[in-house]
């Protein structure tokens, strides 16, 4: 099982998709092309209503990449609101740099570079909004360090949940072992932190939202 949805569906709904502008077009052809993982089309568009819907002011992304992801969510920040984002990757830093610079949002972006669980306790204001996407053998320490950062009545947004499937599934690919009993460990964290009001939805590849309520 390599899909959460079929491809019939993918296509169905891909023409409903907005048409992007020619930067995020580019970014997602570089993104395939040199095999860096972003956040699903489908994903992506459920991130941006969330931040219409919740308008925050303080937003961390854990995980840059090549910005795809932080870009979205600046365009859909109001005005005086900015995003914080995280990563360690030194040719991902680079290239995101130059894709904030793009895409005109460098005054609402601020890129911290480095290693998200060293940087994390040094935070010291609290986020509305937290986005992780990051490596997967990280996501419960780096998921307790988000729940000290966010606010009450904050949310937080959580991508690769169903991870290809395979959480779901009796036979999973030895290379997928590992991170898979990692996804399933965390999840049942995830599902059971009395903090939160969670659900794990079957978009993309499965995204977690949370509600801080305590």
């Amino acid at each position: 099982m390599s899909r959460i949805i079929s491809s019939s569906q993918q296509k169905y709904l891909d023409a409903f998709d907005r048409k992007k502008d020619m930067l995020l077009r580019n970014m997602e052809e570089f993104a395939e092309e040199n095999n860096i993982p972003i956040l699903s089309k489908l994903s992506a568009n459920l991130l941006e209503q969330l931040i219409v819907m919740n308008k925050p002011q303080r937003v961390l992304e854990i995980g840059t990449a090549i910005g795809y992801s932080t870009i979205r969510i600046a365009r859909r920040l109001g005005r005086k609101a900015v995003i914080h984002t995280i990563e360690k990757s030194a040719p991902n830093i680079a290239i995101a740099k130059e894709n904030f610079k793009k895409a005109g949002l460098e005054n609402k972006i601020k890129l911290l570079e480095g290693d998200a669980l060293r940087l994390m306790p040094q935070l010291q204001k609290k986020y509305d909004f937290i986005f992780l996407d990051a490596d997967k053998e990280d996501y419960k320490r780096l998921f307790d360090y988000s729940m000290v950062l966010l606010k009450k009545g904050g949310v937080i947004f959580v991508d690769n949940l169903l991870w290809h499937g395979y959480v779901a599934a009796n036979k999973v690919p030895p290379k997928y072992k590992k991170s898979t009993s990692l996804i399933r460990d965390f999840n049942r964290i995830f599902m059971t932190q009395p903090a939160l009001s969670s659900t794990i939805l079957p978009v993309g590849d499965g995204v977690g939202i949370g509600v801080k309520i305590l």
